[in-house]
């Protein structure tokens, strides 16, 4: 009779490791395969209900495909082309805002060596030292950049196609999946195929319509404060705040160094952070829980975590897809029974903490 081969905790611990190790390392290796199929798979399950209504409306299924495709393209471009119009309006602006910018920096410079008893000339080097070095490293970076943007541009040019392919071939994957899976388990893959079809289409569709609400709110009050280029910033800070708790910081910050750099008193500045900050508690309290609240609840510690996590495996692209990867993960352990203290540790759902009483002694 075969005995059972039982690993120390120790063997169990180093091969967990082991294969941790050995699935990010190929992660972040195959990132430029990776991570457009993932895009291309996430925006193919929102575009498909766009399919479908084609479908039966009698447009043939490849023409429904090709034409929800075409349309996903066009809207897209002509934000894209937005952008790059308000862009350039800002660039056409930039040298009069480093001229302004240089002027703070000097009183900066007075004032420190005023109160620190610190050299003017001493601060000078060391910009003009930070400055060659930078300007050393110019060459290097812009190769690397100009690398970065060909391998950008294909992968632009593939995300279409493999949408295109992933809508097409849906009931040869789905099949696949549950096949993989065995008969035995057949519905309960399709229970969560459709749960997880569910839980990106909700979420992103919400993400879409928080984006637009949080756009309008802070362009309103970049106008209402008379900050230059107030529809710019208003669509940046409403992308960046896609990024959870991170993007907020980065999107408040921007407007106000156009507010200090543009405007005579300090106190504008202050005026932004305050706006943002209410546009943030309005968008915390009442946008995300009534339009993005999905099934999957995701943890405020665990959320931050995943987002710098994703961030040094895959960039900023990583950070965006990381909320809706670790719903997906969360959903799938709700499902597989020894996983399940996985994905309560995921949630948000935090138990009732009971303080025990004990009893005296009598004597």
């Amino acid at each position: 009779m075969d005995k059972e081969l039982k690993f120390p905790f120790y063997a169990k611990a180093s091969f967990f490791l082991v294969g941790m190790f050995a699935l990010i390392s190929m992660l972040y290796i195959g990132k430029s395969i990776i991570l457009p199929i993932i895009f291309a798979t996430i925006i193919a399950i929102v575009l498909h209900p766009v399919v479908t209504f084609f479908v039966r409306i009698g447009i043939n299924r490849v023409l429904a495909i090709s034409l929800t495709v075409v349309l996903a393209i066009l809207l897209i471009s002509a934000l894209g082309t937005f952008l790059i119009s308000q862009i350039s309006r800002f660039s056409e602006s930039w040298p009069k805002l480093v001229e302004k910018f240089d002027g703070y920096v000097d009183e900066t410079i007075t004032w420190a060596s005023g109160n620190f008893e610190i050299s003017p000339q001493n601060i000078l080097d060391w910009i003009a030292k930070t400055k060659a070095e930078l300007f050393n490293n110019t060459g290097t970076a812009i190769g690397h950049t100009l690398v970065i943007l060909g391998n950008g541009l294909v992968v632009t040019l593939l995300v279409p196609v493999y949408i295109f392919m992933v809508l097409f071939y849906q009931p040869l994957l789905i099949e696949f999946i549950r096949r993989v899976f065995g008969s035995g388990n057949r519905n309960e893959v399709s229970k969560i195929i459709s749960e997880v079809k569910s839980l990106i289409q909700n979420y992103l569709s919400g993400l879409v319509i928080e984006a637009v609400l949080v756009a309008i709110l802070d362009t309103t009050a970049l106008l209402i404060l008379g900050i230059d280029y107030a529809i710019l910033l208003g669509i940046i800070g409403a992308l960046l705040n896609v990024i959870p708790y991170i993007g907020g910081i980065v999107a408040v910050a921007l407007p106000m160094m156009i507010a200090l750099v543009t405007k005579t008193s300090p106190w504008t500045m202050l005026w932004v952070m305050a706006a943002y900050y209410f546009i943030q508690l309005i968008d915390n309290n009442f946008i995300v829980p009534k339009i993005v609240a999905s099934k999957v609840k995701i943890n405020a510690l665990v959320s931050i975590i995943v987002v710098l996590a994703f961030g040094a495996l895959w960039g900023i692209p990583g950070m965006f897809i990381s909320i809706p990867l670790t719903a997906i993960i969360k959903l799938i352990f709700d499902h597989i029974e020894p996983l399940k203290p996985w994905g309560f540790l995921l949630g948000d759902t935090v138990p009732a903490t009971t303080i025990s009483k004990t009893k005296p002694k009598k004597k």
